[in-house]
């Protein structure tokens, strides 16, 4: 076992122990999406416990962003269901468009590219929802500075994203996702190709923030490893299907078997 395969698995050992109350979990029932001729997922059910840690894995092009996509009510599916709540019991991808726009403030989303705004300084950034919702400039500024030291980059504040290196970004998108209070957290395989230390220092910002604020998380990772490093559940995505489900610690099974 190598050293970074020994500080993966540790994040295995950090089970949650937050002390806030938990919020949503996340059911899709028989959900199918299509674009034109192409089934990018077909007939999919699961259901992610609030609290968890969730993880997909697959190769490229299977379906996966299609699912978070769905999963986080960025689009609906053409057929299925999908319910949020404590209980699993609100239907979401049913809502009015007034209603949707409602729901999904409350949902945080990580891009893979981050999608920060180059005219805005980290601080800036993450302020954007907060002024989208109307709040007033002094709740603004208290809520920045909170994010800022949850993701632990106070220094980084006024600078501007084009001098920020990869993690400085990563966690600037981080805070933005974190601003409304969202109730679950998705990321698109943001570590996609990052160095070994950086990757381990943003798994273990994620947990922390798991820990601390009692976030749902749903997360695409590129490599098994992530998956078994920080996922408490992780299905295997295929051809627009879920063909193996298992915990984090089964996940070299899933992909091996």
């Amino acid at each position: 076992m190598t050293a970074r395969t020994d500080e993966l698995f540790y994040l295995r050992r950090c089970r949650f122990q937050g002390t806030r109350q938990m919020y949503s979990m996340i059911i899709l029932k028989g959900v199918t999406k299509r674009y034109g001729e192409i089934t990018a997922i077909q007939d999919v059910s699961l259901m992610i416990p609030t609290g968890t840690i969730y993880g997909i894995i697959g190769k490229s092009g299977v379906g996966k962003t299609t699912l978070l996509r769905i999963m986080s009510l960025q689009e609906r599916p053409d057929s299925g269901e999908v319910y949020y709540g404590r209980a699993g019991d609100e239907r979401v991808d049913a809502l009015q468009e007034a209603e949707l726009r409602m729901k999904r403030r409350k949902i945080g989303i990580v891009f893979q590219n981050y999608g920060l705004f180059t005219s805005r300084n980290a601080a800036g950034n993450i302020a954007y929802p907060l002024e989208i919702a109307g709040k007033s400039k002094t709740r603004i500024a208290q809520r920045v500075d909170e994010l800022l030291a949850l993701t632990r980059i106070q220094d980084s504040r006024h600078t501007p994203i084009w001098e920020l290196s990869r993690e400085q970004k990563l966690r600037t998108a981080i805070a933005r996702a974190l601003a409304a209070e969202p109730e679950t957290l998705f990321f698109n395989d943001v570590t996609r190709c990052m160095d070994p230390q950086t990757e381990l220092a943003i798994l273990e910002l994620i947990q922390s923030l798991r820990n601390q604020l009692g976030l749902t998380v749903a997360m695409i990772a590129s490599r098994p490893e992530v998956a078994r490093a920080i996922c408490d559940d992780v299905i295997l995505f295929d051809e627009g299907r879920v063909v193996a489900g298992g915990t984090g610690q089964t996940v070299k099974e899933l992909v091996y078997a």
